[in-house]
């Protein structure tokens, strides 16, 4: 059974910096997408970043040269750093794998960033 569990979140100023961790069991990241994701308050559920089985990254153009994804083979874990933080920021974060028919995702970490 897949089972995916975000941390890292926390209330932040402006400027500040976080690092959220999603830690798999189930499946073996490293063959696999994984994806962050985050919902604000009244807004649909948004990409941000993702890291593939070969390690390629990509990050959505609202985060870029701000947030890194990066992946632990041994912890299992993808984990999202994210600096120079905004009020627009301030969302859930959920990480997601798909694998074939099964969408998987945690129960999500909140961050917030007050000014």
């Amino acid at each position: 059974q897949v089972q995916l569990v975000e941390s890292g979140g926390g209330l932040v100023q402006t400027g500040g910096s976080l690092t959220l961790t999603c830690a798999a069991s189930g499946i073996t990241v490293s063959t696999t997408t994984v994806t962050w994701h985050r919902q604000a308050p009244g807004e649909q559920r948004r990409f941000v970043a993702e890291i593939g089985s070969p390690g390629w990254t990509y990050v959505a153009d609202s985060v870029r040269g701000r947030f890194t994804i990066f992946r632990d083979n041994v912890k299992n874990v993808v984990s999202l750093e994210m600096n120079t933080l905004k009020s627009e920021d301030t969302a859930v974060y959920y990480c997601n794998i798909k694998r074939g028919p099964h969408d998987y995702w945690g129960q999500g970490t909140q961050v917030t960033v007050s000014s």
